[in-house]
């Protein structure tokens, strides 16, 4: 992969050329698909709780950990669809199922929707950007260091920090209350039900902690979380951190140029269990794509998109890793700027 040479303020194409390229059944969304891909991974969740109370080899505890946790994450991607309306063309399945899927999760469908709408109209963009955008220089020389453990050394476990307190750089803000200043004073009561719904999940775990027992419930539901908030902060770190990724100040940014400002990896065998979410490119520049179409949109634009489109075939955990090590923080000044390494301060 190269740098962007994007020192331009405009691209060589436009949101129109992108959209004339694609296919118009990619921006359709199919009820009865849609509904199938929940179902699917509703059925496997259930079976592997049906399944856990008769392991007795210690050694499938990891297996059933890691497959529940990875369905977890498979489960939250079709709430992801919802919360874009990609799910169906109603808003009131979109949201139903929004709530069926990320409530189990302890996820709050409503408040994540709003604030990743605000990723999504602000990708790539250093002022406004909401999700795993990079920290200037100056910045990161003031956090303190709980701030750089969560951020920097424990990036995989950062989610439901989020969830509570936002992101550095941002004001401080709860996806769970609706005087946040995430939202706007109409979404307050969105953002109600959701809370309500987390609450009564809550309810539902501490009843079923009582009955079975508070290892027993560790065991069946709490360590998969902790997996499945892994799997989620791995993906989405990796959609926007790379080396070579640009980043823009408001002043130099527009919407076509920061949605270009992620990449697309491959996931192997985890691609259709996950719905596809590393294909990401094709999704932030057209969000209404169902997911099971951006790979068919993806190579629709990928000859329009030339040296602008970027896909890692490395293995993830290289990548990763590749990313921890260098991304840090970005120049105090410059556009675009990229990610640069601390040195031992």
């Amino acid at each position: 992969m190269s740098r962007l040479s994007a020192a331009t303020s405009e691209l060589p194409f436009t949101l129109k050329d992108l959209r004339s390229a694609i296919p118009s059944y990619c921006f359709e969304p199919s009820l009865p698909r849609s509904l199938a891909y929940f179902l699917l991974d509703i059925g496997i969740i259930t079976g592997l709780f049906v399944a856990a109370p008769t392991i007795q080899a210690w050694w499938v505890w990891p297996l059933y950990w890691f497959a529940q946790g990875t369905m977890f994450w498979a489960l939250f991607v079709v709430g992801h669809d919802c919360g874009h309306g990609s799910f169906s063309k109603y808003k009131w399945v979109n949201n139903l199922v929004g709530h069926l899927s990320h409530t189990p999760i302890l996820v709050p469908f409503h408040g994540w929707r709003i604030s990743h709408r605000t990723h999504h109209a602000n990708t790539g963009n250093l002022d406004t950007d909401e999700s795993w955008y990079p920290v200037s220089e100056m910045k990161y020389d003031e956090m303190t260091w709980p701030e750089k453990l969560v951020r920097f050394y424990l990036p995989l476990i950062a989610y439901p920090v989020y969830l509570f307190r936002r992101s550095p750089s941002r004001p401080g803000g709860s996806h769970f209350l609706p005087d946040s200043p995430l939202f706007k004073p109409s979404e307050k009561w969105d953002v109600i039900t959701s809370t309500v719904w987390l609450l009564g999940m809550l309810a539902l775990l501490a009843v079923i902690g009582s009955q079975i027992g508070w290892l027993a419930l560790g065991a069946y539901y709490g360590v998969p979380y902790v997996i499945f908030v892994m799997w989620l902060d791995l993906v989405t770190y990796l959609h926007h951190t790379e080396a070579d990724i640009p980043w823009y100040p408001d002043e130099d940014w527009f919407f076509l140029k920061g949605a270009l400002s992620t990449i697309d990896r491959d996931y192997g065998i985890f691609n259709p269990i996950h719905h596809d979410i590393g294909t990401h490119v094709a999704h932030h520049i057209f969000l209404s794509i169902p997911h099971y179409h951006l790979q068919a949109a993806t190579e629709a634009i990928k000859p329009i998109l030339g040296g602008y489109y970027r896909k890692s075939t490395a293995p993830i955990w290289q990548s990763f890793w590749r990313s921890y090590r260098t991304c840090h923080f970005v120049p105090d000044q410059g556009s675009p700027v990229y990610y640069q390494r601390a040195q031992q301060r």
